[in-house]
């Protein structure tokens, strides 16, 4: 497989926790799916899983260049573990297709986070 491009993103998890307490349930629902709300939750510092998925889906979206528009949405970006705990991504809607389009089959994710910073980076790997 060949790397077709790359993303990265550091979040302050303060404004994310801010973001939480302003907005609460309706930021969460439109920011995070159902199954990444359920882990964050799942976990004692849940702050840190939250920017930490945060993290991902912007660097998610600079890796494809998109930034914001044209129809797509946060939750079209999902960070999933497998059974080790190691993080991967799912893409969904217009994030999907875009991938589709630039060749994307399949993203490599990294996640670290302390109390108050979180950083993803985000690898699209293509044939070669």
């Amino acid at each position: 497989m060949r790397v077709i491009c790359h993303g990265i993103d550091l979040v302050d998890c303060a404004r994310i926790e801010q973001m939480l307490q302003k907005h609460g349930k309706r930021f969460r629902e439109r920011v995070f799916t159902a199954a990444e709300r359920e882990y964050c939750q799942s976990h004692r510092f849940s702050m840190e899983r939250y920017s930490g998925r945060f993290a991902v889906k912007e660097a998610v979206l600079k890796m494809l260049g998109t930034g914001w528009q044209n129809g797509i949405a946060w939750t079209d970006i999902e960070t999933t573990n497998d059974d080790l705990g190691r993080p991967g991504v799912s893409l969904s809607g217009e994030v999907a297709r875009i991938a589709n389009d630039l060749g994307i089959e399949q993203i490599s994710v990294s996640i670290t986070h302390t109390s108050g910073l979180a950083i993803a980076s985000a690898i699209a790997l293509g044939k070669e």
